[in-house]
């Protein structure tokens, strides 16, 4: 079985339309932004998690990988077959333990911690899309 080129290029346009609603939104001051604005961004983050998550589970079944155990392990089984390496696995792991925050635990998500992450972590799903885009090519 060959990894499909159009299933993980949809997930990649849902990555990169997302991604520029974060950097529109994030271009304001963020202790500033509406709360309309911060639900955006919640769910903007929410589904480029989710876009890695799918497109990672695709390469892990066409491959033959082992299958993960959670959301997070997605991320150790492509550093285990040397997709990523270690560090970014790690990096990419707890990004989705905040994506369980976001789905389970919505009351409590820190505004700072979110800030933190739409300023400073989201490179890495930039850096995943194409550590993904070179390994289909």
């Amino acid at each position: 079985m060959e990894l499909d080129k159009k299933i993980i290029q949809l997930r990649i346009d849902v990555i990169e339309r997302n991604l520029k609603e974060i950097e529109n939104i994030s271009k304001e001051k963020l202790g500033k932004i509406s709360y309309r604005d911060e639900l955006a961004l919640k769910h903007a983050l929410l589904e480029c998690i989710e876009a890695c998550v799918d497109i990672s589970n695709h390469i892990i079944s066409v491959k033959g990988f082992r299958r993960p155990m959670d959301y997070s392990d997605v991320f150790l089984v492509l550093e285990e077959n040397k997709i990523i390496n270690k560090d970014f696995s790690y990096r990419l792991q707890e990004m989705t333990k905040f994506r369980n925050v976001l789905v389970h635990r919505y009351a409590l998500v820190d505004r700072s911690k979110l800030f933190k992450i739409v300023k400073e972590d989201v490179k890495d799903i930039v850096e995943f899309v194409k550590v993904v885009l070179k390994s289909i090519d």
